[in-house]
């Protein structure tokens, strides 16, 4: 029979939309599995055959917990706001939304037309207004908490004032910027600006002087992760370190709990260890320097401060204050110029570039507190300003950067851990030796040094011991348009929270999306933001009076803000009176399997273990994590197409004629190639783009061959496979078997088109075993011991992978099943009906229709799974091959149920075996069971 997949799909696409087949139940005692992809945003391009692996995978499993009699939660949304269409919108003033509403109506099309089984009516847009609604409400409660060092938690703001009420700071263990210190009586006495002043510097969502990445060309300060080689990854533009007033969220008050509780999540390692890495615990000791000549004090943070005595010169940030202060008139120039340079880099490329050694020396000595020697005190874009104190003691004996620092400024280098390696040469960096010329920690191994060190640093009041994390506060603010308004107006240059009960604070329209003439973020340009505190509304700019009408904050929230608690809106979508109910969050929990790609590890991964930490800390939500298992999909990698360009000229040389020539290697579209060769369709080529059109071809037999690579997929290397052409040509069943048959899940594998007629030829043979000729004929006879042998091989295997998300192996067992059935001839229906129930995750649109045909009028979708039984899987007999000398004779079937014994009696009282012995009786006789007799004469 004709397997119509373009009539099959468009029918079941239908019925599951007409049926809301997939629209999830609050309501129900089955147990709950949540399965997540992470949240897309909706590029322009729309989606490449790359794209839907990781859907494909999530969508399997959602589909088996649903046979399994799970209620699965599996919802889709789309992460809108974001750079590319706020760029799109400079370039042509089309507003941000309407660009992302036509990109989000592509991609909902492209994934229905993949059979994708989500609940549609769940889906939610970060720019919409009724969803950041809730991230700045969430924004709001950050502001008005504070983190209790004692009770390791966020709390409410007013709880902290109480205790500024009744004790000052006396007592109290908070996380914060500055350490503060004054008594109940000040508190009280304190006006109501210096009070909201003093609790900035704990609140939880703070304005402070940040440095960050400012892209001038994108008017906007960008994210490490938006950073690449020190120009933005969207366009390439130049990015420069610059100090600004900034929003930053308190992040680092969560360090230990992130570090912690990564022990309970199952991920994969490497990407716990990036997290691990980027939190950056270490534990050592904070030291006070006095600078020669100077008031100023110098504080580093050193892990290993039993080596103190080997501290013979000092680091600076270049963007440390103190620089300022400390620097002589002589080194002023070279200081100033060294600054400017460090500026056009990242953090990210100064942690990353371990190799290249600068500096500048800032004329002032400090003073060794241990050997009262003078240590001359230099700048390098080495040392972070965020990282510990943004100053470092170097000990270039015992620390390879240090040494590197020493050789290239001729500094002194001085042994203080026992070697025989010689550290002019060579750092030498160990805790397992002891110290030397160190005074009275000579002789000491590591930890005790260090206990010493450290006690003899607290006694003479120069510093303590102390824990450090190398994760810096999370910045939050955008200067751009296409992002969530942040919820705070201005008042005596002192922030404030917009009243709940007025939000959303809707983005405003604006005649250009460009910084204002004043270098004001776009919002700038609105003529309706203002806050009417008296009358609680937005009003016209015009209005501001600074008594009743105030200036609202400018910035936007980063592109994490709304991706960073999605997964909880999910669970409660339409409700106008809370993010989400607590018995909904109590139901769902955390997301069971998450799947996605590792280059999310430092930013949203972390993000949003951070809010879903604190939502949980104030009482809205039970659960401490909110992704418990979590695999990140490979990519799927395109194979390039090349023409070879001769220098100079408009002439293409075919591949092996190439090297005849001097030449450019030029990618063009893989869709100009004929059919799947790798032959190039030269009018086609010449027809694609104007500078082409007068091209002359070098042939080799009279084709033009294009050259091919495995690169990853994206449009400018015109590689792109569309997944529409795909499911037109071998269906989206084809497709998603296709895709978890390339290879394991994690890995990266090449996409190869040809590769899809295999696919599609075993959807056919699956498709005829319940047709006789053009005849729908499944029989109810009772299968056969070998016909449920395959079925219940199939249960096994299938169950195992799919448990094991060995998605590949599945598609291969379900071939040879389905060859197997054929060979057979078997079409019995207790056959036929698992058979299709097994398949169906993997290939909905064809089982769907198969369970139709075979009588059903509803969905397979909640068929219960097959349930293994092993006794199909007992070999009645076996056939046992006999070998004599170490050679194989014949092949004898047994019983199964036989003794090892019972074998060999039977096998040497076999008339072929008497034939070989002619009489003889054997040396030695082995029997493995099931397996094979081993006979030696």
């Amino acid at each position: 029979m004709f397997y119509d997949h373009q009539q099959i799909e468009k029918k079941w696409q239908k019925y599951w939309e007409d049926n809301q087949t997939y629209k999830t139940s609050n309501n129900t005692d089955k147990p709950k599995f949540y399965v997540l992809d992470m949240f897309p945003y909706p590029s322009g391009a729309g989606l490449h055959v790359g794209h839907p692996l990781g859907y494909i995978a999530s969508d399997i499993y959602a589909r088996y917990k649903r046979h399994q009699g799970f209620n699965v939660l599996h919802p889709v949304g789309y992460d809108s706001f974001g750079l590319p269409a706020e760029q799109y919108a400079i370039q042509t003033g089309q507003h941000p939304a309407i660009t992302t509403e036509q990109n989000i109506n592509r991609y909902e099309e492209q994934l229905r037309k993949i059979g994708f089984s989500f609940d549609w009516s769940r889906e939610v847009r970060t720019s919409d207004a009724s969803y950041y609604k809730w991230t700045q409400w969430i924004f709001i409660q950050l502001y008005h908490s504070w983190y209790n060092k004692n009770t390791d938690k966020a709390e409410a703001i007013d709880s902290l004032i109480q205790h500024f009420e009744e004790k000052g700071t006396e007592g109290l263990n908070a996380n914060q910027n500055d350490e503060l210190n004054f008594t109940a009586e000040e508190w009280k006495n304190a006006s109501d600006l210096d009070k909201e002043d003093i609790l900035l510097n704990y609140r939880l969502a703070y304005r402070a002087e940040t440095t960050v990445n400012w892209c001038p060309a994108l008017g906007t300060v960008l994210a490490n992760d938006e950073v690449k080689d020190g120009k933005s990854e969207r366009g390439g533009f130049p990015v420069f370190q610059k100090k600004m007033m900034q929003w930053s969220m308190r992040i680092s008050a969560y360090s230990e709990r992130l570090l912690q509780g990564l022990n309970t999540l199952d991920w994969p390692q490497p990407l716990k260890d990036s997290q691990e890495y980027w939190i950056g615990k270490s534990q050592g000791a904070q030291v006070q320097f006095q600078v020669e000549g100077h008031d100023e004090i110098v504080e580093v943070f050193t892990t290993r401060p039993d080596t103190i005595f080997g501290a013979t010169f000092m680091v600076l940030a270049p963007e440390n204050p103190l620089v300022e202060t400390i620097t002589t008139d002589a080194q002023k120039a070279e200081v100033d110029t060294y600054i400017e340079e460090t500026s056009k880099k990242t953090e990210r490329d100064r942690m990353s570039d371990v190799k290249n050694v600068s500096g500048a020396f800032t004329g002032s000595y400090a003073i060794n507190p241990f050997s009262n020697e003078k240590m001359p005190i230099y700048i390098s874009d080495y040392v972070l300003m965020g990282y510990g104190t943004g100053a470092v003691m170097a000990v270039p004996a015992h620390d390879e950067r240090d040494h590197r620092f020493a050789r290239k400024f001729n500094l002194e280098i001085k042994k203080v851990v026992e070697t025989e390696e010689d550290v002019q040469e060579k750092s030498f960096d160990s805790k397992d030796s002891v110290c030397v010329n160190s005074d009275f920690l000579n002789g000491l191994h590591y930890n005790d040094a260090k206990a010493k060190i450290i006690s003899e640093i607290e006694t003479r009041g120069i510093g303590h011991g102390t824990t450090n994390y190398r994760q810096r506060d999370a910045i939050f603010s955008r200067q751009r348009y296409w992002g969530e308004p942040v919820p705070i107006y201005y008042k005596d240059g002192m922030p404030y929270t917009l009243p709940t009960s007025v939000l959303p604070l809707e983005l405003p329209e604006v005649e250009k999306y460009l910084p204002t003439e004043d270098g004001d973020p776009p919002l700038g340009n609105a003529k309706e933001f203002a806050w009417d505190e008296a009358n609680q509304k937005v009003v016209a700019t015009d209005l501001i009076d600074d008594k009743t009408v105030f200036p609202l904050e400018l910035s936007t929230m980063p592109g994490w803000a709304g991706s960073s608690w999605y997964f909880l809106r999910y669970m409660d979508p339409q409700n106008d009176g809370e993010f989400c109910a607590k018995n909904l969050s109590d139901y769902w929990g955390q997301v069971d399997l998450y799947i996605g790609g590792s280059e999310h590890a430092t930013g949203h991964l972390l993000y949003s273990r951070f809010w879903n930490m604190f939502l949980k800390d104030r009482g809205w939500i039970s659960h401490d994590e909110p992704f418990q298992k979590l695999i990140n999909q490979g990519m799927i990698l395109g194979m390039s197409a090349f023409v070879y360009r001769i220098d100079g000229t408009n002439q293409y040389v075919s591949k092996n004629l190439a090297k005849d020539y001097k030449t450019q290697q030029i990618h063009v579209d893989v869709s100009l190639l004929k059919g799947t060769s790798d032959e190039l369709d030269t009018e086609a080529f010449k027809a694609w783009r104007p500078d082409y059109a007068d091209a002359e071809f070098i042939l080799e037999d009279g084709k033009y061959i294009t050259d091919r690579e495995v690169e990853k997929m994206s449009k400018s290397k015109y590689n792109v496979v569309n997944p529409d052409d795909i499911c037109e040509e071998y269906g989206a069943d084809g497709l998603r078997l296709y895709e978890m048959f390339l290879g394991p899940l994690e890995q990266s594998k090449p996409w190869n088109t040809q590769g899809l007629s295999g696919v599609y030829g075993f959807l056919k043979k699956f498709w005829n075993l319940y047709f006789n000729g053009d005849t729908f004929e499944v029989s109810d006879e009772e299968p056969t011991k070998a016909e449920y042998k395959v079925l219940h091989t199939l249960i096994k295997k299938v169950v195992y992978d799919i448990e094991n998300f060995s998605f590949n192996t599945s598609v291969s067992s379900f071939m040879i099943a389905v060859n197997e059935l054929q060979k057979i001839k078997c079409n019995k229906r207790n056959i036929l009906e698992p058979l299709a129930v097994i398949i169906s995750p993997y290939a909905p649109h064809i089982c769907e229709e198969l369970w139709n045909l075979l009588g059903y009028d509803t969905s397979i979708e909640f068929e219960k799974f097959p349930v293994l039984n092993e006794d199909y899987l007992v070999e009645d007999e076996i056939e046992y091959p006999v070998s004599v000398n170490g050679k194989m004779k014949f092949k004898i079937s047994l019983s199964a149920q036989l003794s090892a014994k019972e074998v060999e009696d039977l096998v040497i009282s076999n008339e072929k075996m008497q034939q070989i012995l002619e009489g003889k009786t054997p040396k030695k006789i082995v029997v493995v069971p099931h397996r094979i007799v081993n006979i030696v004469i």
